[in-house]
């Protein structure tokens, strides 16, 4: 480095890892007079090939003189080649989005056919993936209460993200006896060459991303002697970090299980619960340390990820066993959330991995749909569909709308996908509407809203959509039971 150069690298993620970041400064004899830049680079670790260098804009500009200062910045465009995105924050890092929809309605650039699901799409490298299920016998009509029995085929497709075009596919036959049938739940996850798939029964799949080989498989209900999948099925995740996939399992002492990516043997097993649930593993950096967060329906616990050794441990229980989405770190707090007023604001350690309890009860309380925590607020979707904005150290809700995603009529798990976007929100509906807003401490303001596709899945009396879509290439990728769409979001 040029002397009075500072370099600071953010923690890798998983799989396709964090962009190394530079902060650069060049002091003069002034102490006031430091000037910052950026520089965002690829991924620091786990390199998926060609992606590594795909930089949208690169500016280089060197001054010299008393007063001299060196800046740098690059603009990347990022994947979502995992659940969440990149970072698995949902925020969408691309500039020159649209913030509001031509006239003419969406700029709808393919349609793909698919069979049903509940999963995500995942982009990478030109590439999206999507899983489904074929359905050849059974009744799929969804019950809270009671599990479908289905006989079918589960499937992962790989199609270009340009076209549209479908490249390769890999089924498998899996007779389902879960609620809600609709297909598998868990966001395919892309790490270099190689994808990760888990289905709703847990068939636990390792292909290759350019022809959909097999590299390695398991059967986590028979490896680990489950007589039956989850109520709702399989469908915390995956997740890559460094050399190993981490996956929610079950079993006695075996909620959560890290496997060697590369070969799919077993490398540790930890916890215990009445059931395994559903919420994604999620890895953070706190107190100098990396820790593996799990929730399962009776505890939040922070896990060593080399060994599956617990740190710290709260008990945290959800109503219906449904801890189901990951808990949000923001700065020095850590904030999980569940349906029916269960949630919990941690205080992370900042010299070792240990938490200390800040307030319980407060926040949103969606079913399922991620929340999103900016400048120490929250902001989410509730189970009734009011979206909400609380401050995040107090837990004081500073205003709602009840309007915006069910037209002022509360529905029972009513759903909305945020995913930021620079200084607005994209905000996805279960009514397949994609609208784009701003938030803030101080109110809500729609810019814009369309309809991306028509609602499939159905929840009581009415029609949804229970997917996440992903953000990647100027576009969204979103499906329902029938298909796979994508829209460019790019400013003209």
């Amino acid at each position: 480095m040029v002397a009075g150069l500072k370099e600071r690298r953010q923690p890798c993620g998983s799989g396709k890892a964090e962009p190394l970041v530079i902060r650069l400064a060049r002091h003069d004899n002034d102490a006031n007079a430091a000037t910052f830049a950026a520089l965002s680079m690829p991924p620091c670790r786990n390199l998926p090939g060609e992606a590594m260098f795909r930089f949208a804009t690169i500016v280089i500009l060197v001054l010299f003189g008393t007063n001299s200062f060196l800046f740098a910045s690059c603009i990347t465009a990022d994947d979502w080649f995992q659940w969440l995105g990149a970072h698995r924050d949902g925020t969408w890092h691309e500039s020159g989005t649209i913030n509001e929809f031509p006239d003419s309605g969406p700029n709808v650039l393919w349609r793909a056919e698919i069979a049903g699901g509940f999963a995500g799409p995942a982009v990478a490298d030109g590439r999206v993936f999507v899983t489904d299920y074929v359905r050849r016998e059974g009744d799929p009509t969804p019950d809270p209460g009671k599990k479908s029995e289905l006989a079918g085929e589960e499937r992962i497709i790989c199609f270009s993200a340009d076209k549209g075009e479908r490249l390769w596919q890999h089924a498998w036959e899996c007779d389902y006896k879960i609620s809600y049938p609709g297909g598998p739940r868990a966001t395919p996850t892309v790490d270099g060459d190689r994808v990760y798939v888990l289905g709703a029964e847990g068939n636990l799949l390792c292909l290759k991303v350019d022809s959909g080989d097999v590299v390695w498989s398991r059967e986590l209900k028979k490896d680990y002697g489950l007589e039956l999948a989850p109520h709702w099925g399989f469908a915390a995740h995956p997740l890559v970090d460094g050399d190993s996939l981490f996956c929610i399992v079950g079993g006695e002492g075996s909620v959560a299980v890290a496997f060697d990516k590369m070969t799919g043997e077993e490398k540790w097993r930890a916890l215990s619960a009445r059931s395994q649930g559903y919420c994604p593993p999620t890895m953070i950096e706190a107190g100098g340390t990396q820790q593996l967060l799990i929730w399962h329906p009776e505890s939040l616990n922070s896990l060593n990820p080399e060994t599956g050794e617990v740190y710290w441990s709260f008990d945290l229980a959800p109503a219906y066993d449904m801890s189901i989405i990951a808990p949000v770190r923001h700065n020095e707090f850590l904030f999980a959330t569940a349906l029916q007023g269960t949630s919990i604001l941690l205080r992370l350690g900042s010299d070792k991995p240990e938490a200390t309890e800040v307030w319980r009860g407060h926040g949103p309380h969606p079913d399922h749909n991620p929340p999103q925590i900016v400048e120490g607020h929250i902001y989410g979707v509730d189970g009734q569909g009011q979206l909400r904005c609380f401050e995040l150290e107090s837990g004081e809700r500073l205003w709602e709308d009840r309007a915006t995603m069910t037209n002022g009529r509360p529905a029972n798990s009513t759903t909305g996908f945020i995913v930021r976007n620079g200084d607005k929100y994209f905000i996805a509906t279960e009514q397949g509407e994609l609208i784009i807003a701003r938030m803030s401490p101080e109110g809500y303001e729609e810019l814009d809203r369309a309809k991306m596709l028509e609602p499939s899945s159905r929840t009581g009396n009415r029609q949804v959509v229970w997917s996440h879509p992903a953000f990647a290439d100027g576009c969204v990728f979103a499906r329902n039971d029938r298909e796979l769409v994508c829209i460019s979001l790019k400013e003209k």
